[in-house]
């Protein structure tokens, strides 16, 4: 047990440096970058580096697998040249039970990125689309799905303008039940309007069978309701913007996916994208697994064999290229060319298994 604590707190050391160095190396392109996408005039310095950093959890969070296979074979790097592993097997230790605590790190890591550092990730990714999009229209657009439907917002240079809609249709154009609550900007109800579609079209949006109310007057706003038959409202949304707006999986917490999964659906939204990356972060603990036993296949050989940097650069192309595997199999069980649990889990589980082999070939026969 001696043994396994001690390989697992210089398992947890080399990750803990590696991470803190992709973050500060990440964190510095993204100001740059950042500092490039906005005017300095319209947007402050200080700004710039609150949107920096709200990027930077989700930016990290994307490349944690690569992260753990850097720190693995850097602590079986420094293991072999130190001659630690060649007296570890000595005393009787296979490779397998070797890297039993660094497994288990690896585990314990992926278990808390998932419960806790995700929902982290969720809000600051929100906030970061909330703060880019003000700062890039400085126009407030936004789309919620509830329980009770579909809500949207959308503003412009005469106000602000609320839309509720009970269902949708499958393309996302077409809004069922919709009510539209109009501002002025003054935030004051000046307008209300309830149809039984809305279409969504290149000039704005298509109100049919519509009953429209004037609430900005003194007197009884149902004096001055009119029925129409079809009716032309401008907007600043487009479809793109209504789908990117709430298809971000990125940006809602593994806690609350199953809830806002069930109001997709209800809502009429198809809701596979999210369930996908559901299934993801669930398997995200058993690919971190997956790149520690990459980087010590190639790795654990003792330097006097030589040919360690070819070892080491095979061992970061593998990561890279099962780390593609994995986001290639991610879309196209988005696409819904391939079922929701063998996009998510397959490639861990080939992972684990391609890794296996190379282990067992290459260390122990």
């Amino acid at each position: 047990m001696i043994l396994h604590f001690y390989f697992a707190r210089r398992f947890f050391r080399v990750f803990l440096t590696t991470l803190l160095i992709f973050l500060a190396f990440l964190t510095l392109i993204d100001l740059v970058e950042q500092m490039r996408r906005f005017d300095s005039k319209d947007v402050s310095f200080s700004d710039i580096v609150f949107l920096t950093l709200f990027n930077a959890p989700g930016a990290i969070y994307q490349i944690l697998p690569l992260v753990m296979i850097l720190s693995a074979v850097s602590l079986f790097l420094t293991l072999a040249r130190t001659s630690e592993l060649v007296v570890t097997r000595s005393a009787g230790r296979s490779a397998l039970v070797t890297l039993a605590s660094p497994m288990c790190v690896a585990a314990v890591i992926g278990i808390t990125t998932v419960t806790l550092f995700n929902p982290i990730v969720a809000s600051t990714t929100r906030q970061y689309i909330t703060l880019e999009q003000e700062y890039k229209s400085q126009k407030k657009n936004a789309v919620s799905i509830g329980r009770d439907g579909l809500w949207l917002r959308q503003g412009d240079e005469n106000g602000q303008t609320v839309i509720h809609a009970l269902s949708t249709s499958d393309d996302m154009r077409t809004l069922f039940d919709a009510r539209f609550l109009q501002y002025n900007t003054d935030s004051q109800p000046k307008t209300r309007i309830i149809a039984d579609e809305a279409r969504l079209t290149s000039t704005g949006w298509q109100l049919i069978r519509a009953k429209q109310w004037s609430l900005d007057t003194s007197g009884n706003p149902e004096e001055t309701a009119r029925e129409i038959d079809a009716l032309m409202l401008p907007t600043t949304l487009t479809i793109d913007n209504i789908r990117d707006s709430f298809s971000e999986p990125a940006a809602i917490s593994i806690w609350e996916m199953d809830a806002y999964i069930e109001g997709l659906e209800e809502a009429g939204f198809s809701a596979r994208r999210h369930k996908v990356w559901q299934q993801m972060e669930f398997a995200r603990p058993l690919f971190l697994m997956a790149m520690v036993l990459v980087g010590a296949s190639f790795t654990m050989r003792h330097t006097r064999f030589g040919k360690t940097g070819i070892a080491v650069l095979a061992a970061i192309m593998m990561g890279f290229g099962l780390y593609y595997v994995r986001n290639f199999a991610q879309i196209l069980g988005e696409n819904g060319q391939l079922p929701t649990m063998i996009a998510a889990w397959t490639p861990p589980i080939a992972s684990i298994l391609l890794a296996l082999g190379l282990l067992l070939h290459m260390e122990d026969g």
